[in-house]
């Protein structure tokens, strides 16, 4: 029953891969358990009923990735997108009620684009060279991550009095040098760092499972060290107490959202939300050889689809703008090439429900899986060598999108770049005849996106 309705032999894959895939998929996502609930309690959002929302907008997402799209995808609230939701719309003074009510006309938008097809349309538009940029600049970006909270690089300001950077208004400027290497004595680095030359090793070796079992390693010599702490509880019943989703469960505000002063903020998780999924889509799917001879990962809509429903669903249970996850190439990475390994995944994070106490403390074993993210990103980055770079008109929009993702900490201002500076280049070298009619429509709307949106 599962080789017919998943297609494993169709997409050369195992049972057995699947679900390795997908339990280090789920190894390398488990910290928005903790992450994202943390982020929008600074918006006001209560932390217990936003963790249990956290994980059921993962599961929703991802079973309906499993079962529907038949991808090796996992889907949760954005990173990113959290922040905006937490610290971009509070100069708009808006509840939080509001700013679900949000999130969720995002995803109906979400879904109307992608109902009359023109998000997959879109999509196709987008050069070949752009296509594969985008994967090793999301590649890059997620091994930035990977160091970052592996602590080998860290602000340039870690470390410093508050005083030292305090302008005369009173408000902190920016350092003159934003990132500097980390404390390459902090145990816990070195700790991350042994983490990746074991993955690496691992992965030379091509053994089964390397990233897995390269995290579970690094994670319980770290805890024999001293360097995680030991859960106050192990087991909660979700649904009930401080985990109750009560609070947040149909308690956004859509009319608030409608005032037109909010227009640019759904504008904004629009187009980020589009181009977040697009981005990664394209980098996953290369990532599992999903992709036709035209860069294009056939049958996108189901995917979108599914991104769409979840956004919305999102809205509802009370959390942030959710879309795929780029740490699927992690499990694409040991395998995974159909849903089942999403379905693993979403299991995974159904079961989570239960164990809340006992993934808390996993905010402090970042040792343990963040080089699985270096070690990923640096893997993705094999796709630079299919960029054009004999033509600068494909060139120039590859790199500029590479860059700022990277530099900017985030895909979507990276995606934009190159989608707007791709047709731009094309026509100044007389050559805009090469230029899909939705390449020029996705230009127009990341145009608009920059004038008019709120990009961070």
């Amino acid at each position: 029953m599962l080789q017919r309705f998943f297609r494993l032999r169709e997409r050369d894959t195992t049972v057995r891969r699947e679900v390795l895939g997908g339990v280090t998929t789920f190894a390398t996502m488990a910290y928005i358990i903790v992450v994202n609930p943390a982020i929008l309690g600074f918006a006001g959002f209560p932390i217990g009923p936003s963790t249990v929302a956290t994980i059921l907008t993962a599961v929703f997402g991802t079973l309906l990735m499993g079962f529907y799209a038949n991808r090796p995808i996992a889907v949760a609230p954005y990173m990113g997108e959290n922040a905006f939701l937490a610290f971009g719309l509070a100069a708009f003074g808006i509840s939080w009620p509001q700013r679900l009510g949000v999130v969720f006309l995002s995803g109906l938008l979400f879904l109307g684009l992608t109902v009359v097809g023109l998000r997959s349309r879109l999509a196709e538009a987008i050069s070949p060279s752009l296509k594969h940029a985008f994967g090793a600049g999301i590649g890059l970006f997620l091994a930035l991550i990977g160091l970052y909270e592996m602590g080998v690089v860290t602000s340039s300001v870690a470390g410093t009095p508050a005083a030292a950077l305090t302008e005369a208004s009173g408000l902190l400027r920016a350092p003159a040098v934003p990132m500097k290497i980390g404390n390459l004595h902090d145990p816990r680095v070195l700790l991350g760092t042994a983490g990746f030359l074991a993955m690496s090793v691992l992965l030379l070796r091509r053994v089964k499972g390397a990233l897995l079992l390269g995290m579970a390693a690094t994670a319980v010599l770290g805890i024999l060290l001293g360097f995680g702490r030991a859960p106050v509880a192990i087991v909660a019943m979700p649904f009930t107490g401080e985990w109750s989703l009560a609070p947040l469960f149909l308690k956004l505000d859509v009319a608030g959202a409608l005032r037109p002063e909010l227009a640019p903020a759904v504008l904004t998780l629009l187009l980020m939300g589009f181009l977040d999924t697009l981005g990664t889509l394209v980098a996953v799917g290369a990532a599992a050889g999903l992709l036709d001879d035209k860069g294009n990962l056939p049958e996108m809509q189901k995917p979108m689809v599914v991104d769409a429903l979840t956004c919305s669903f999102a809205g509802l249970v009370g959390t942030s703008t959710s879309g795929a996850y780029i740490e699927s190439a992690a499990g694409i990475r040991e395998g995974a090439r159909t849903g089942l390994s999403a379905i693993v995944t979403a299991l995974l994070f159904a079961l989570s429900l239960f164990f809340i106490p006992l993934l808390a403390p996993m905010q402090e074993l970042r040792f343990a899986y963040a080089p699985s993210l270096v070690a990923v990103g640096l893997l993705m980055t094999v796709s630079l060598v299919r960029v054009d770079h004999e033509d600068l008109t494909e060139l120039l929009p590859a790199l500029a999108a590479i860059a700022l993702m990277v530099f900017t900490y985030n895909i979507a201002n990276g995606v934009t770049a190159g989608l707007v500076l791709h047709p731009v280049l094309k026509l100044a070298a007389g050559r805009g005849r090469e230029v899909a009619a939705g390449a020029w429509a996705l230009a127009a709307l990341c145009a608009l996106y920059l004038a008019f949106g709120l990009p961070h």
